[in-house]
């Protein structure tokens, strides 16, 4: 890999413009789809394409608990003011009580949001949009280029899709795309939980925001506002039902690892709540209580799913006729992206097998095999 790219991200972080923090939520953004191994994202003439919508949720997840936030934490030199604030302190206010930033990720995750919020949605959206792809899109490589847009390139505009379901899929589908070079994308997938993480993006950001308040504030302070997501606790209490309901009916819940018949189990994250903190459906499956304990933290193998297929199949198909809609729009955007919807079986399990393999490989988490 050509060691410039890194001298080059380096640069980026420490040299590029430091009026606003755009810069950090871009990069983090990037670098957060980049980890999730997102299925969305393309290869075409020496770029990797991405989802704008992708990005805007993003920014949404960074950007709420801060301006939710009781601490003054500025996000410009001298002031708190940015360009999309009065739009999302919209819906911060509307959700205020209906759930807070729990809720409103769940709506756009899975429920969708309410109808009587979405012109003040649509005008978040846009003003994300406005404000990532003329700003921080337009500047960043500055430091190593005199062009404009040098790193990140705007490829496709939004496309109108009418459509009663507003949510994350909505974005993705209406908002566009961008690139970046292969080379930075490689990159940011090799290091990009590195530069991501203590001594790099999130404590530039907390660092800016401190100095920004005169030294008003503590880096410990702002960390923990700008790390605050809106997922923080294992959810299991839909899929234990539906298995509980399997109990109930058939008399017997197999094991999705070992294939025995439980009469007790636990409800298993196949990829660790800790590695990644999802809650959906097609990822909580019924396990020994004893196999779960042995696999923790640990991630399954492209071998351990292949031969353990049948039954994930089984819990996926049972799992889409008990909960359909949620079921289908969270496996979309976690696993099956533009597969096709007739094949979203065997998509799902071949991105689920990249995503594991993903985590093992480029990520150095430890892999699991019974």
């Amino acid at each position: 890999m050509n060691p410039l790219i890194f001298q080059n991200i380096s640069k980026i972080i420490e040299r590029d413009s430091k009026s606003t923090t755009y810069k950090f939520a871009l990069l983090r953004g990037v670098i957060d789809i980049i980890q999730d191994n997102s299925p969305f994202i393309a290869f075409e003439n020496g770029r990797v394409i991405f989802p704008t919508g992708l990005l805007i949720e993003k920014w949404m997840m960074y950007y709420y608990p801060i301006l939710e936030s009781v601490t003054n934490i500025p996000q410009i030199n001298g002031e708190t003011n940015i360009a999309f604030g009065v739009h999302l302190k919209k819906i911060i206010t509307a959700y205020d009580t209906m759930g807070g930033f729990s809720a409103f990720y769940n709506d756009l995750k899975n429920k969708g949001i309410p109808s009587d919020l979405q012109d003040d949605f649509f005008a978040l959206a846009k003003k994300l949009k406005e404000t990532i792809t003329a700003m921080p899109m337009k500047y960043i490589g500055r430091s190593v280029s005199d062009d404009y847009y040098s790193i990140f390139r705007i490829e496709s505009r939004s496309v109108r899709q009418n459509t009663s379901d507003v949510d994350l899929e909505f974005l993705i589908k209406t908002s566009g795309t961008f690139s970046i070079p292969v080379e930075y994308y490689e990159a940011f997938k090799l290091l990009g939980s590195f530069i991501s993480g203590q001594d790099s993006i999130l404590f530039k950001w907390a660092e800016f925001s401190v100095n920004a308040s005169k030294k008003k504030l503590s880096v410990e302070k702002v960390v923990n506002e700008v790390l605050r997501g809106p997922i923080t606790e294992r959810e299991i209490e839909e899929a234990k039902l539906i298995y509980r309901n399997i109990l109930k009916k058939e008399g017997k819940v197999y094991c999705v690892w070992t294939g025995k018949a439980l009469s007790r189990y636990d409800v298993d994250h196949m990829i660790p709540f800790s590695v990644w903190k999802n809650n959906d459906l097609w990822n909580l499956l019924p396990s020994n209580s004893v196999i779960n304990n042995q696999k923790r933290a640990r991630i399954p193998s492209m071998e351990m799913i292949e031969k353990r297929k049948d039954i994930i199949l089984d819990y996926w198909e049972l799992i889409n006729e008990n909960q359909t809609q949620r079921f289908q729009k969270e496996i979309r955007v976690s696993l099956l992206g533009n597969s096709a919807a007739e094949d979203w079986q065997q998509a799902g399990i071949a991105q689920l097998k990249s995503s594991c393999n993903f985590l093992i490989t480029n990520r150095g988490y430890e892999e699991w095999n019974i």
